[in-house]
């Protein structure tokens, strides 16, 4: 299998996040992408190859293009404004604060564009969000050139990321922007399965009403895990979309023997939706050692799942997101890219 890489995603490397009360150094660092590559280079997985260079036009197909040129300039604002300090968010506009004004200053700007305090713009970020999403295209050219599987292996994630906001880690969709390039190359249909340990709200929001792209997420249930306020089962979509998302909330604790039931009944749910194209946000959150997650996978259930998809015996671009047990995520991500290659075998 092809893997698509890229050095920029050194880039973001933030010095601190909020998270539970603290400021901490972030656990979406970049050693996570560093492990990966030495394993898929050590388990000899296939080419690693470098991205390539797409422009702003595949990203804008999928967000405002308000936010991505809030996202161009936000960290010379904050620097003119505050220093060389990460950039983080002062407040949200909630339940009776107005939504349809963007404002004028960096602060409020930061404040309308995101969803939580634990995802800093850097000097490097915008350098490092669009080496990911050309990561994510390049994987996906490749297959549009005949490769019928890819790992793209990018850094910063991008599920969480909508539209118009980010969060999550996630600025850029990486596998949004991909999977619409997939349809703009011709694909009917594409089915996005999302493993990540938590919900792909920022997926679900931009293809919430459509039919051609079929999502499905397997996740800790919104009632107890981020990102909260979406990923119940009742969400299925609207309008043309409606019945085309597919939502599986699991209980803190769930391991491989309760995740199993839900896993084969996406499987069957995208096996009879018949895609063109399957494309995996690939989250390995799911560790029973991961310091943010509450599931308990162990690392011979990464195999499972790749078999799994395996079976669907579709294209298939994997694209990184989640896992932050650092010194297990190289082996954790391999296990499902072996699982999927030998079951095709």
């Amino acid at each position: 299998m092809l893997t698509i890489y890229s050095q920029d995603h050194r880039y973001q490397d933030a010095r601190f996040e909020l998270i539970d009360g603290k400021l901490l150094p972030p656990f979406e660092n970049p050693r996570r992408a560093e492990m990966v590559l030495a394993q898929v280079q050590q388990a000899k997985l296939g080419a690693v190859l470098p991205a390539q260079e797409y422009g702003l036009e595949p990203i804008l197909r999928v967000h405002d293009p308000g936010y991505v040129a809030f996202l161009q300039t936000a960290w010379s604002e904050w620097l003119a404004a505050h220093g060389d300090y990460d950039a983080l968010p002062l407040n949200w506009a909630t339940r009776t604060m107005r939504h349809d004004r963007v404002p004028e200053t960096i602060d409020g700007k930061l404040s309308y564009y995101s969803f939580d305090a634990g995802t800093p713009i850097t000097a490097g970020t915008w350098r490092a969000i669009t080496a990911a999403v050309n990561v994510a295209l390049t994987a996906q050219q490749q297959m549009q050139q005949g490769a019928r599987s890819a790992f793209a292996l990018c850094r910063p994630p991008g599920h969480h990321a909508a539209r118009d906001f980010y969060g999550g880690y996630c600025f850029f969709n990486n596998a949004a922007v991909a999977t619409e390039a997939f349809r703009k190359a011709g694909a009917a249909r594409v089915a996005i399965l999302d493993v990540d340990y938590h919900h792909g709200n920022g997926t679900q929001a931009i293809f919430y009403g459509r039919s051609d792209v079929f999502f499905l997420s397997l996740h800790g249930h919104p009632s107890q895990e981020y990102p909260y306020f979406l990923g119940y089962e009742d969400e299925v979509g609207v309008g043309a979309g409606e019945g085309y998302n597919r939502n599986y909330p699991l209980r803190w604790g769930t391991d491989w023997a309760s995740y199993q039931t839900a896993f084969a009944d996406a499987i069957q749910h995208i096996q009879a939706y018949g895609p063109d194209v399957v494309v995996v946000s690939l989250g390995v959150d799911t560790f029973e050692q991961d310091p943010i997650s509450k599931f308990r996978f162990k690392r011979e259930d990464y195999c499972k799942i790749g078999e799994g998809i395996a079976s669907l015996a579709r294209p298939t671009l994997f694209v990184m997101e989640g896992g932050y047990a650092v010194e297990e995520i190289g082996t954790n991500v391999v296990n499902v890219l072996m699982g999927f290659e030998n079951s095709k075998k």
